[in-house]
């Protein structure tokens, strides 16, 4: 194989930070991926004129962000869970197949590595700054914000561009920055004033580690009790949402019975967001991506993706535990 040249190794360092801006703007990582092949490209293609500009890192940005801006004007709305508003009876028949639109329209998890910069190509508040943002419950948040607002928030509150840098990487005035940063903020706040991730806490850490000994043992009554009072949970692809411990109880003691006897690995994921690789059978079977949503002293969602033959590959993940 061809080594690459020293212009080529240098875009390619800044590969990881922009898959994590682009997996921000789009909530999809096959999309996200895409779209940074399609900016490294361009950027590729405009290098001989670079040197007119002041940093390869904010141009690099320009370009992807400006990428998934087309990307997303011919593309639907990611969304977390099927609906919102009207809890879906708990019905997943094993092998049921869904038309494969149904499995575009989700946000999906994504690996840390593939996400954030090494620890040398950003300062440690940077880097933290970054890992936040790809919290599923912030990505998802996220998808609910106009494009144009959604790049104005992620390049001025993120990625900490001036009112100025941003309004030229997107062909806008300053004062129009300035209020779409407004709306976007409103908007965020209105949807769900806790979305602002952070770092679990020791108490929660505690409370993540119980989940998994009780989920192992299949102890139902242990779990609920460790969930908010109006937790969700919901399997990506399938149109499945319950909310409350009744339902999610009873969901789990009758057509989720399988799940008895399964383990659950950690998995680095969208910022330290508490993920598991899930096993039924004692290992023999993958069965899901589970994503954990921790709200101050107790667990307010759990999403199950179940689409394990692209998921496991992405994660590391191996297709079946040996003994």
């Amino acid at each position: 194989m061809e080594a690459m040249t020293a212009p080529a190794l240098e875009l390619e360092r800044y590969r990881p930070a922009l898959t994590g801006h682009c997996y921000r703007m789009l909530g999809s990582v096959v999309d996200a991926e895409d779209a940074v092949q399609e900016a490294m490209l361009r950027a590729w293609k405009s290098l001989d004129r670079f040197q007119e500009r002041a940093s390869i890192k904010t141009w690099l940005y320009r370009i992807a962000t400006n990428v998934c801006l087309d990307t997303l004007a011919r593309s639907e709305r990611r969304r977390l869970r099927p609906l919102e508003t009207s809890e879906t009876p708990g019905v997943v028949a094993e092998g049921m197949a869904l038309p494969q639109r149904s499995r575009e329209n989700w946000v999906e998890p994504i690996p840390d590595a593939a996400a954030l910069p090494d620890e040398a190509e950003c300062d440690p508040e940077e880097r933290a700054i970054l890992k936040e943002s790809i919290r599923l419950a912030f990505v998802a948040a996220l998808q609910y914000l106009p494009p144009r607002q959604r790049a104005v928030l992620l390049l001025s509150q993120v990625l900490n561009f001036s009112a100025a840098e941003t309004a030229q990487c997107l062909e806008m005035t300053v004062p129009a920055v300035n209020s779409a940063l407004q709306r976007a903020r409103a908007t965020l706040e209105a949807r769900n004033p806790a979305v602002v991730p952070r770092e679990l806490s020791a108490a929660q850490a505690e409370l993540v580690r119980r989940y998994v000994d009780a989920f192992e043992r299949y102890d139902v009554s242990a779990l609920t009790a460790l969930l908010h009072e109006e937790a969700t949970l919901s399997m990506p692809p399938y149109d499945l949402w319950l909310r409350g411990h009744e339902s999610i109880a009873q969901w789990l003691l009758t057509f989720g019975i399988g799940c008895k006897g399964s383990r659950l690995l950690p998995v680095q994921a969208c910022g330290g967001t508490p993920a598991f690789a899930q096993y039924r059978d004692g290992g023999a079977t993958p069965w899901a991506v589970v994503m954990l949503d921790v709200q101050g002293d107790r667990i307010a969602g759990i999403t199950s993706y179940l689409d394990v033959e692209t998921l496991f590959p992405r994660f590391g993940m191996p297709m079946r535990l040996t003994a």
